[in-house]
């Protein structure tokens, strides 16, 4: 392939030359032109340089560039009036994960494909609109003063092309890159965990936890290294952590007993929490939960994390807990991108924004989901990262925009004193969490402090499947999700290792 990638090439000074608005920004056309006229079949090429996305003009649609395709991004492209607007969506991955169910995908309860839904049929105008585009890319950096994003390509593998850089200038900027997981500097996270975030973390989750399994039935090898292969550690007491736990512990009691009989008494779940679990859940459904897992046979063991080896971790009171498989759960922070940018943050670190979710130390810059929080001078609290949370911030901004668009404002600078309408306002609808075994939990208090309805068990259950299922983005993922719980539950899970 490096012939292609001779051809590719282009200098820096063949590419100033050249500059139309309308070019697709991957257009080999005229690197290819230059490549041609400048003798490249040599070991030593110049730096692989792209032409991007040049400012919009007068006569055309503005351009909207989204940085992230999480709950708040996807949910903001959903609604954006593609008839006023270009979008241009930069991300490291082409689809949208439906994370409350992602952890059923980890046993096979359900597929991977049924938790991902791809951009292009959240918003189509990306995949058939002249001047819109899904970009699989990085934003490195962001020039507000120029109205321009800095991206890097994603490639896999070593045999792909080689990273490349280009710029879009936008007329508005939607920052919705999320956040990364919070490991609190602990040594060790980062190497030997796995989180759970991404469908590509399930997918590890999966194959590391059934290797384990087929490894400990394997001839001559010993007691101790089958429990720590079959020692399962959660470290994060919240609802992806709680909610992982009673998918495993179900997976444990349904499959591996029938399908690893061999192992079966030496398979255990051990969740580690520094406080309570499920904290933010009302004190009885607490209890609740904690009963259940219990009779589940996951072991809550309280304890700080101070270290993580490659096959144990130690806690603050120096117990050492070795583990086969260990998944990281404790909560999230900013990205580097994130903590990189010089402009005011939240409370925690966040881009911080105003009621109407902009970032006004800036012009045209807009921020929801986990990446934002509420300046101090609002007077508003930082709002928890929840997919509820963004999903709401993601509808209003397209409003929001889309109103600003139709005045007249949808260009560069041009939005200046310009109404905006109503802040945004958030309303807490409830949290939900499974624990396997057909029981769960179900808080649609507003707040710790409110009154309102809490629910446990059976009903419970059938409420957070019916709402999850109505809450999947598309009719073809709810089928897929709808037949792969009715599979598992009539043939049980799937445990190929694919």
């Amino acid at each position: 392939m490096a012939w292609f990638r001779n051809l590719t090439q282009v200098s820096s000074s063949s590419l100033k030359k050249q500059h139309h608005h309308h070019m697709h920004p991957f257009s080999l056309l005229s690197p290819l032109a230059s490549s041609l006229s400048h003798s490249h079949y040599t070991t030593e090429a110049p730096p692989t340089q792209y032409a991007g996305l040049g400012p919009t003009r007068p006569e055309e649609k503005p351009r909207v560039v989204v940085l992230g395709s999480g709950w708040a991004g996807c949910r903001f492209m959903k609604g954006i009036d593609t008839n006023i607007y270009d979008v241009v969506c930069v991300s490291p991955r082409n689809h949208m994960v439906f994370t409350p169910l992602l952890a059923s995908t980890c046993v096979g309860t359900l597929e991977f494909r049924s938790v991902a839904e791809p951009i292009g049929r959240i918003q189509p105008a990306i995949s058939r609109e002249p001047g819109s585009y899904f970009f699989l890319s990085n934003c490195t950096a962001i020039d507000v003063d120029n109205h321009m994003v800095h991206c890097q390509t994603v490639t896999d593998g070593v045999d792909t092309l080689d990273q490349w850089k280009f710029k879009i200038s936008y007329d508005k900027l939607v920052i919705a890159l999320g956040a990364q997981p919070s490991t609190f500097g602990i040594h060790g996270v980062e190497e030997h965990a796995t989180f759970l975030r991404e469908v590509y973390h399930a997918q590890e989750i999966r194959r590391k936890l059934l290797l384990n399994l087929m490894l400990s039935d394997m001839p001559g090898i010993s007691e101790e290294d089958k429990r720590r292969l079959l020692h399962c550690v959660v470290v994060g007491g919240g609802p992806t952590g709680v909610e992982f736990s009673g998918e495993l512990s179900d997976f444990i009691l349904k499959d591996v007993h029938q399908r690893y009989s061999h192992v079966k008494d030496y398979i255990r779940v051990t969740l580690i929490e520094a406080n309570d679990i499920l904290s933010s859940f009302d004190d009885r459904l607490r209890q609740y939960a904690t009963k259940q897992l219990t009779k589940s046979g996951v072991q809550l063991v309280r304890g700080i994390v101070k270290d993580v080896k490659a096959q144990k971790l130690i806690l603050n009171d120096g117990t050492e807990v070795p583990y086969g498989l260990l998944v990281w759960s404790t909560g999230v922070g900013p990205s580097s991108l994130v903590n990189s940018l010089k402009i005011p943050k939240s409370p925690g670190g966040r881009i911080g924004v105003d009621e109407w979710l902009r970032v006004p130390s800036v012009q045209d810059v807009f921020s929801i989901g986990d990446c934002s929080g509420f300046l101090e001078s609002t007077g508003k609290p930082t709002l928890p990262a929840l997919a509820q949370v963004a999903e709401r911030q993601g509808k209003y901004l397209a409003n929001l925009i889309n109103n600003i668009g139709k005045a007249g404002g949808g260009h560069a600078n041009s939005s200046n004193g310009m109404e905006l309408g109503q802040p945004f306002v958030y309303r807490h609808l409830g949290s939900m969490a499974t624990i396997g075994r057909y029981k769960a939990l179900v808080d649609l208090r507003q707040n710790k402090e409110s009154k309102g309805l809490a629910l446990a068990g059976f009903t419970s259950w059938f409420i957070w499947r019916s709402a999850y299922l109505s809450r999947v983005i598309s009719w073809r993922n709810r089928f897929y999700v709808a037949i792969n719980w009715l599979t598992t539950m009539v043939f049980g899970r799937d445990i190929s290792r694919i």
